[in-house]
């Protein structure tokens, strides 16, 4: 008979890859080992390999699932009845809002694809530009002229607006004067308002 997973599953699990990735973080890539991790997680090593054969294995779990979390959240957000304006608002709003308390998957995410192999990095790349898509396709809604096939600056504005978005863990505070959602409201302004210059 096959044995049933427990109801935690999946918050232990979660709850593994935060601890690993705050080592991660910490350690770097290359010093951080199995063993800090497990001891880091409060789980035995054994357990550890038995989820995650590998330290690879387990930087492509980090990576692999904040960015499924993340396209999901986004997704959920989408709604074409929106203004694109208000929309585009939106999405950034939710993507500041998942990157709150995952600072650290962020960093193994931003320095740790390089330690993957091909597949896994493919992998990775697939949901980023899901991701990545939702914001190309409501930036194409506000100014279509931005996706011309002889001057094709959709994808440079978009990446700019992430370029806002994925280096914010450098400098934010929660708890200071500036909200996540003036942050939020600050970047899609610069957004909205800056691609009314690019021709």
């Amino acid at each position: 008979m096959a044995r049933t997973r427990a109801s935690d599953f999946e918050e232990k699990q979660h709850g593994l890859l935060m601890s690993a990735a705050t080592v991660f973080a910490e350690q770097g890539m290359e010093k951080a080992s199995m063993a800090q991790i497990a001891n880091h997680s409060g789980v035995s090593k054994a357990l550890l390999y038995h989820y995650y054969p590998s330290k690879d294995e387990l930087i492509f779990a980090i990576i692999h699932t904040h960015l499924v979390n993340l396209e999901a959240s986004v997704a959920a957000a989408v709604d074409d009845t929106l203004p694109p304006e208000e929309q585009l608002r939106l999405l950034v709003r939710v993507v500041l809002d998942r990157y709150r308390g995952a600072d650290d998957a962020h960093k193994v995410q931003l320095v740790g694809t390089s330690a993957l192999s091909d597949e896994q990095r493919g992998e990775i790349r697939t949901v980023e530009r899901q991701i990545v898509r939702h914001f190309s396709r409501v930036i194409a809604r506000i100014h279509p002229e931005l996706d011309k096939p002889e001057r094709p600056l959709l994808m440079p504005v978009t990446m700019s607006l992430f370029g806002m978005m994925n280096w914010v863990y450098m400098w934010f505070r929660d708890g200071g004067l500036v909200t996540r959602e003036d942050y939020a409201d600050v970047a899609t302004t610069l957004i909205l308002e800056g691609i009314k210059a690019v021709r």
